[in-house]
């Protein structure tokens, strides 16, 4: 009781303070201050027809610009032959989705397909059971923290996330190969994750609960791995209700463009990625736009590898005139290529359209809403949210005028699944691109040579994508 006078009286002192200095009634919502903001506020006709088209219409609607509609077109003029459009659903694994799609033109024009598509069911199971691995192996090496330390609590928060990166793709493929979606289809849970992470996720942290208890009680760190072993039975049990089980060997045959069937194979995951796709995926780099560091870095983000022993996500930080440059050069020479950005910023569903200015909320509201680049990061207005592929770009005077983008969100959505990105809206909100080295310049290439700078996982550049 002695404890809790004290905290009174530590309180009464207090606010008599701030009413004694004014302190308080400054900075309170008082009644003489919203007498003040009603009193600045003139219901004129503007406002009041305003108000009338809001409170009974879609905000979008009304914002949208009319202007950019009428300019539109989906002309291009260099292009990537592609085939399909794919379609993630409920989920947020849009980063294996655009992974898969860099590589699904490879195995088309190599084997001339009408079309052809990856099972992003096979790698989302072991990308589930890996990320569950990665969060109890670091429950055991946080053992001795308190639940409150960041670091911790950070990944009490989200134990299995749908989210990804480039680098989570390279490390999935190159230990556990791929197949095509024919083989492993996509199931229920896996085009709607939210159950079966929420449920997976509960049985994670009862784990943690566990594990943490056998550190108090003395238990070795040999002891807590045995236990985990028989915790990870239990998720890929899980996983395997909910995802099916993946094949250690298929059978497979294709049908070309011209119907000559190809001869019944037997396949391993790795060995039809070796044969069907056989491309080096550690020759593509990760390069940055993060206005609010500074540019020639090597930065890592920490905590963001799905694998125990993967990779970190790590990336060259660059201007943007040279991310434009870079993805300039791979599409001219007819290579997709996978990017991340803020698909939450003017971005037009119902067209397919993603430019600057594509909804005027400023004219509706009377308000002004710019913001840098580095601001809107610092202040968690904006992120990488969203992978996606640019597959065409189109041209005029040498630059960019417009950009072709592959999305995962079906064909219902977008023109067709396409979405027509104007070249302004790529300095705004594009953050990142991958590609092979051998469109980088080698200044940009020495980046990677330097140690990186080490971000945490709540850093405002990463936080979008892990969902």
């Amino acid at each position: 009781m002695k404890r809790i006078s004290v905290y009174v009286s530590e309180f009464v002192i207090f606010t008599t303070f701030l009413f004694a200095t004014g302190y308080a009634a400054d900075s309170s919502l008082s009644p003489d201050l919203i007498e003040q903001i009603r009193s600045s506020f003139q219901m004129d006709s503007r406002f009041r027809a305003m108000r009338n088209s809001v409170t009974n219409n879609s905000i979008n609607e009304l914002a949208l610009n009319r202007d950019i509609l009428n300019g539109h077109n989906e002309l291009f003029s260099n292009k990537v032959e592609t085939k399909g459009i794919t379609n993630q659903k409920q989920s947020g694994r849009c980063w294996l989705f655009a992974g898969l799609n860099v590589l699904r033109p490879i195995v088309i024009e190599k084997y001339n397909l009408e079309e052809f598509e990856f099972s992003q069911n096979y790698l989302t199971f072991w990308d589930k059971l890996e990320k569950a691995n990665t969060f109890l192996e670091t429950i055991i090496e946080f053992r001795d923290r308190d639940l409150r330390d960041r670091k911790l609590d950070f990944y009490l928060q989200n134990p299995l996330p749908d989210g990804g990166y480039w680098e989570n793709v390279v490390n999935l493929i190159e230990k556990y190969g791929v197949v095509p979606k024919t083989v492993m289809s996509e199931t229920s849970s896996s085009e709607g994750t939210a159950l079966m992470n929420r449920v997976i996720q509960r049985r994670l942290r009862a784990d943690a609960v566990k594990l943490r208890q056998m550190h108090k009680d003395k238990k070795s760190i040999e002891q807590m791995r045995k236990e985990k072993q028989k915790m990870l039975a239990d998720v890929y049990k899980m996983l395997v209700i909910n995802l099916g089980q993946p094949p250690e060997k298929f059978d497979w045959r294709y049908e070309d463009a011209n119907s000559v069937v190809s001869e019944l194979k037997t396949y391993t995951p790795e060995s039809f990625y070796e044969e069907f796709v056989a491309v080096d995926l550690r020759q593509f780099v990760d390069l940055y736009n993060d206005s609010s560091k500074d540019y020639g870095n090597h930065y890592e983000v920490e905590g963001t590898k799905d694998l125990y022993d993967g990779d970190n996500v790590h990336f060259a930080n660059v201007g943007i005139q040279t991310l434009k440059d870079i993805a300039l050069k791979a599409l001219l020479d007819d290579q997709p290529v996978w990017f991340g950005a803020d698909v939450g910023k003017d971005q037009d569903k119902e067209h397919g359209i993603m430019a600057v200015g594509m909804y005027d909320y400023e004219s509706i509201f009377d308000v002004d809403l710019k913001m840098t680049k580095a601001e809107r990061s610092l202040y968690r207005e904006s992120t990488v949210n969203h992978a996606m592929v640019f597959t065409a770009v189109d041209i005029k005077d040498e630059k960019p005028v417009k950009w072709k983008v592959e999305n995962s969100w079906g064909d219902e959505k977008g023109s067709k699944g396409y979405w027509t990105l104007y070249d302004s809206w790529f300095d705004e909100n594009v953050y990142s691109i991958i590609v092979k080295k051998e469109y980088v310049p080698e200044d940009v290439l020495k980046i990677f040579e330097k140690k990186t700078v080490v971000l945490p996982p709540w850093d405002p550049i990463w936080s979008g994508m892990r969902r």
